[in-house]
């Protein structure tokens, strides 16, 4: 079975696999706890991924699970590959919702973002990236602001290697005017974008201030696609305090239809570019 590219897709995988395999043994989590000697909590944070699973812990679940030797060795190995380390974790001790989210971005076939404020952080510069991330991180040392952009810059390898992932952002007009970093800054990132806009993987698009109020005024998103089949579209939300991620089918399928509506309100690729070019101007003026 070819396993996707980063032990979080495959942490995710595991717990979901684990939660069926549960139910079609017809037992509560409640049962599993008290057969296991485990704690109910254990058991949810297990079949949720909030936490990792050891495989020796795995090979006590598939017991009671009865599972067919075929499937017990499938499961296991993914339970095995599920405790490999992503390139991310040689960074040191970043926040478990970044190394989430790297996780799922390092997995992703392709990713459709909406972006009112802020250019994304897969087409940043890197001075653009330091200002953002130091207006975030006001209380953290220097050397903390520039882990995070290392990290951010070497993210952006998934955009140039041979199997490149797809990137399709609908960018709204504020993110082109809003000065970050100094008009220089600003400048570099909006050639940035131009130069990226003629990337074949990369498609780029204005949602002009001129459509008004549209179908995500509720604020950033973005939806990623995986490679297997098994692996379902997950919808990632941040705000200041936290993140979000959306997998019910229901509400994925909403985000996907307000995904859509916005590319077809924003200019199409080609004046987007120009839109870009322009701003440049602007900024120089500025």
């Amino acid at each position: 079975m070819k396993q996707p590219g980063s032990p979080t897709v495959r942490r995710r995988r595991l717990a979901s696999d684990l939660r069926r395999m549960r139910e079609k043994a017809e037992l509560t989590m409640e049962q599993v706890a008290e057969r296991l000697g485990w704690s109910i909590t254990k058991v949810s944070r297990i079949e949720t991924s909030k936490v990792g699973v050891t495989v020796k812990d795995v090979g006590l679940l598939l017991d009671l699970y009865e599972l067919t030797p075929s499937r017990r060795a499938e499961v296991l190995t993914l339970a095995r590959d599920a405790q490999k380390k992503g390139w991310w974790e040689g960074y040191g001790d970043l926040p478990t919702e970044y190394a989430t989210y790297i996780g799922l971005e390092a997995a992703t076939t392709s990713i459709r973002s909406f972006a009112p404020e802020i250019v994304p952080g897969l087409l940043q510069t890197e001075d653009y990236a330091r200002a953002v991330i130091r207006a975030a991180l006001i209380t953290s040392p220097p050397g903390e602001i520039e882990r995070r952009v290392e990290v951010r810059m070497a993210r952006q390898a998934r955009l140039s290697q041979q199997d490149p992932l797809r990137l399709w952002s609908v960018l709204d007009e504020a993110t082109l005017r809003r000065l970050v970093g100094g008009p220089d800054v600003m400048r570099a990132q909006l050639r940035h974008l131009a130069d990226l806009a003629e990337t074949p993987n990369i498609t780029l698009q204005v949602l002009p201030f001129a459509v008004g109020a549209h179908a995500a005024t509720s604020g950033a998103f973005s939806i990623f696609e995986f490679p297997e089949q098994v692996d379902a579209d997950v919808v990632f939300l941040e705000n200041l305090t936290g993140s979000l991620y959306v997998e019910k089918e229901t509400d994925v399928y909403r985000y996907t239809l307000a995904f859509d509506h916005l590319r077809a309100k924003a200019r199409d690729p080609d004046e987007s570019r120009r839109c870009i070019t322009e701003m440049i101007g602007l900024t120089a003026e500025s």
